[in-house]
């Protein structure tokens, strides 16, 4: 079996003439970016039938060239690498060492001042830097076909716990970890998506650009998260879906809150119309998802993914979704909780480590077997994320290295914790960890941002949480913080906090 242009992105083709892309004031229909993309992985051919699995990385925000370079890459038959265009040299060099990168992509100049230090690290690593319009070729060649075994694409995992390992994933993982999504989402031809998450992450590759590609759908693109035009552009109406993590929700509600009646109306409504908003990345606090829902009637939907996996639970398009549960395994995912011993757990509301088998689920990491084969289980992959089942749905705690306490005793998760301070009206933010104790084993620790001109004892806190929770889970420490310390997707970086 083989994977042909028809079948990967059916609408791509030149025979569509519906708006794929818009970025500001420009727009470009489907068959002109079909053209386009062929004419860059001409460029990337060159001389050769197929890349053969060359590692191809780029470096660029949303953009038409960015949509050209990751569907370049993939049609040449090359492994496509994003990379992080917040990382630091040190970072990007991990990456691309890693991975074992031949090639650089940028848009624009390859000159660009900017770029100073990347192509130094390029130079020290014999990687050519090279520009998406210098490779689109006048002649457009014949692309090779391509096996749904094949490699496509390695991301680099979040690295809050670990050094970034590079989850490789085939054509057949992206497929179905899009097609799912078309399925459970119902997404359509008409709809319409902004794009401002970070592209070398899961959630604004697969679920909001490859997605909407996909169906035909028509796809937004801003560099970073600019609140002012995309709110502008939901009172116009404009968007059928809105996907964000719980960050950039809080910031939305912060803003409305300085705004007059009338404008802040208009901007909810513009919600209220669209069929569907979508949280993930990070755990939504009960009190978002609610206040979310008071303002502007949409009842968020949470889901469950990871770089390894793309998404494998979530809550139903149709149907109930509940507020501090992640849903149901989606079409074509097995999901299950597995005790310490191995054994799957059929028990409701017995926590147990998420465990995925799809075809959803990425083939290795990369040049790192024995990362890959700790990994799964009796072809099972093992999240490291602790959950519950409640009524059916998938509850998650967190994440076993992080967000699970054993402490007195009791396994706490760190997550439920959180999701109750956040209810204190003087807190903003905060992050719950387990710190090493003598008498406790790891101590509940409280880290957390006030809001402005708050003040906050850890007597007074203590005091507040004796009638919301066990006693058992109430903080032993209060740390108060002017931030926490987050990565690109706004997940809290709790190792760091470690260090304090």
């Amino acid at each position: 079996m083989s994977v042909t242009q028809t079948e990967f992105f059916p609408a791509l083709r030149l025979d569509n003439h519906h708006i794929a892309l818009q970025e500001g004031e420009h727009t470009w229909r489907y068959s002109s970016v079909h053209q386009r993309i062929d004419q860059f992985a001409s460029g990337l051919l060159g001389n050769s039938k197929d890349l053969e699995e060359e590692r191809i990385a780029f470096f660029m925000p949303a953009s038409l060239d960015y949509v050209t370079t990751l569907l370049g890459v993939w049609r040449a038959g090359g492994i496509a690498v994003p990379l992080n265009i917040a990382a630091a040299i040190p970072e990007l060099e991990h990456a691309l060492s890693c991975a074992g990168v031949t090639r650089l992509v940028v848009s624009g100049d390859v000159d660009d001042p900017s770029l100073v230090l990347l192509n130094a690290l390029c130079k020290s690593l014999n990687v050519q830097v090279i520009s998406v319009s210098s490779l689109l070729a006048l002649q457009i060649l014949p692309m090779p076909v391509l096996t749904p075994e094949r490699r496509a694409m390695i991301l680099f995992t979040s690295g809050t716990t670990n050094k970034p390992k590079g989850v490789v994933s085939t054509h057949k993982n992206i497929r179905a970890q899009i097609t799912t999504l078309l399925k459970a989402w119902e997404w359509q031809e008409e709809d319409s998506i902004p794009l401002f998450l970070p592209l070398h992450h899961i959630h604004g590759i697969i679920n909001v650009l490859c997605c909407g590609l996909w169906m035909g759908a028509r796809v937004s693109l801003f560099a970073k998260f600019d609140m002012e035009t995309i709110l502008e552009e939901v009172i116009q109406d404009h968007y059928t879906v809105f996907m964000a993590v719980p960050t950039i929700y809080v910031k939305i509600i912060q803003h409305l809150e300085t705004l007059d009646a009338d404008k802040r109306e208009a901007i909810c409504n513009g919600f209220r119309k669209m069929r569907l908003n979508i949280s993930g990345s990070a755990a939504c606090p009960v009190k978002l998802y609610q206040q979310w829902q008071q303002l502007t009637g949409q009842t968020l939907l949470e889901r469950y993914g990871m770089t390894e996996i793309g998404m494998g639970i979530s809550n139903p398009y149709n149907g109930e979704r509940r507020a501090g549960a992640v849903g149901i395994p989606l079409p074509g995912v097995d999901a299950a909780l597995f005790d310490d011993a191995g054994n799957v757990i059929d028990a409701e509301d017995t926590p147990g480590e998420i465990r995925i088998r799809g075809n959803n689920v990425f083939l290795e990491y990369w040049n790192n077997p024995k990362a890959t084969e700790e990994s799964f289980k009796d072809g099972w992959f093992c999240t490291g994320d602790v959950a519950i089942r409640e009524s059916g749905y998938f509850r998650i705690m967190g994440r076993s290295s992080v967000d699970i306490i054993k402490s007195g005793g009791y396994k706490l998760s760190a997550l439920e914790i959180e999701g109750t301070l956040l209810t204190h009206e003087k807190i903003s933010e905060c992050a719950v960890i387990g710190v090493e104790d003598d008498t406790w084993g790891e101590a509940v620790t409280a880290f957390v941002v006030l809001k402005p001109g708050q003040l906050l004892s850890y007597g007074e806190l203590k005091s507040w949480c004796e009638s919301r929770m066990s006693p058992y889970k109430i903080p032993k420490t209060l740390r108060v913080m002017e931030s926490l310390p987050r990565n690109a997707m706004g997940k809290v970086m709790k190792p760091e906090l470690k260090k304090l």
